[in-house]
């Protein structure tokens, strides 16, 4: 699986549960919320202020090692 701005967090964490810690990292920690689960990588971001480039190197990487 390979990660980019349009994934939706949703299906990610449903796909790869370990990513969460990289996003509880950045500050977001309302990953089961309703918003959180249909928004993308990039909609959240822009959100919380967070690159979304930077967070998603750190998901592929993790997950290029599985």
């Amino acid at each position: 699986m390979v990660v980019t701005k349009e994934t939706i967090i949703g299906d990610l964490l449903d796909k790869e549960p370990g990513c969460a810690k990289f996003f509880f990292a950045i500050g977001m920690h309302c990953l089961g919320c309703p918003s959180a689960r249909g928004e993308s990588i990039e909609q959240a971001c822009a959100v919380h202020g967070t690159d979304a480039d930077e967070l998603i190197a750190k998901i592929n990487d993790f997950l290029s090692t599985k």
